[in-house]
């Protein structure tokens, strides 16, 4: 008996364990891999719709193989989910164009701010309670890390910080407004990412259009400009939001709500690591400081608004963020953009 709850700890151990260590690889390499592919293969319109096509489908296959249970997609449903799809696909556009523009440490500190605009926003439009005083120190650490940061940033451009500024904004939007209107349809998690993927891959042609997109893909078609190093890091990036998708989902239930924001935590740290040590795309010494400042700021946020018996939190949606996934800390707790919703990094 005693042989057979050894062995069964063990299984537990090492799948927990390889869940975790496979979100943190997932969530630590996804904005740079988004930023690699967007070098590589510079249309954001495309990519992201390659990277809706692959998690929606990766989730319709999925079901029908019945590793997982989505809900059904029915008219009713979607448009009710519409408005909440467009949001998250204009956070993931503005995403996108902010890492075509900025270098991933800008991301980063902007992606940041997020707790600051959102405990402003609840507070003047939702009637919440103004925030604690230690979570009043966090944002204010937050804030001073990210006006930092923008002060010192050599590769300051008004097209990248306009993209930050539009995506600061849309996610903002998402995590105040939109994540509340969804919770009230009922859809299970694997639903939400189903519709939200489906819808936002319906919308892909029209800002192809819109943005005139569609006319530098052709004469890149035309030309034949598509190279394997393109095509590598596209299905890498779409590879990655599908799997941060599940390691996400796979984490929250296998560790507690405390280890899992540690995890996303660490997981910016090594974020910030890896980009400078893989190429020269990163902010200078003092930026890199500020960047650091506005991280902490983020673990104190997490320390003030998680108290020691708090359940695990729902997932919403992974980061930006992130891209399809990917675009996903507090930034793993109210917006993996960097997941489960694209399934990034909102």
């Amino acid at each position: 008996m005693s042989w057979t709850r050894l062995d069964s700890w063990k299984q537990q151990y090492y799948t927990t364990s390889g869940v975790v260590v496979g979100y943190a690889v997932c969530s630590s390499l996804l904005a740079i891999i988004n930023k690699y592919a967007i070098t590589k293969f510079n249309y954001p319109g495309l990519l992201t719709a390659l990277q809706y096509l692959t998690s929606a489908l990766g989730v319709y296959l999925l079901g029908k193989l019945g590793f997982l249970h989505h809900d059904p997609f029915t008219l009713h449903t979607a448009k009710r989910f519409l408005p909440a799809a467009f949001v998250f696909y204009l956070a993931i556009f503005t995403n996108t164009n902010l890492l075509r523009h900025a270098n991933v440490d800008t991301f980063i500190v902007f992606r940041s701010l997020t707790p600051l605009l959102v405990a402003l926003a609840d507070t003047a439009f939702r009637a919440q309670p103004c925030p604690s005083n230690l979570t009043f120190l966090s944002l204010l650490v937050i804030l001073a890390g990210a006006v930092g940061y923008v002060a010192t940033d050599s590769a300051f451009t008004l097209t990248a910080y306009s993209w930050a500024f539009a995506y600061l904004v849309t996610i903002t939007t998402e995590m105040v407004y939109i994540k509340h209107m969804v919770m009230n349809l009922g859809l299970n998690t694997w639903g939400f990412v189903f519709y939200n993927n489906l819808l936002s891959l319906m919308m892909a042609p029209f800002f192809s259009f819109l943005t005139g997109e569609n006319v530098e893909i052709l004469a890149a078609v035309r030309s034949g400009s598509f190279d394997s190093a393109a095509f590598s890091a596209v299905a890498l990036s779409c590879l990655f939001g599908l799997l941060i998708s599940f390691f996400g989902f796979a984490a929250r239930r296998a560790v507690s709500a405390t280890a899992f924001t540690v995890t996303g935590v660490v997981n910016k740290f090594l974020t910030v690591a890896i980009n400078v040590m893989i190429w020269d795309k990163h902010a200078s010494p003092v930026g890199l400081v500020c960047l650091l400042f506005t991280i902490v700021g983020g673990i104190l946020y997490q320390q003030s608004v998680t108290g020691p018996g708090s359940a695990p939190a729902q997932p919403k949606q992974l980061d930006i963020e992130s891209n399809s996934a990917g675009h996903d800390d507090d930034d793993d707790l109210v917006g993996e953009s960097e997941g489960m919703g694209k399934v990034t990094s909102r």
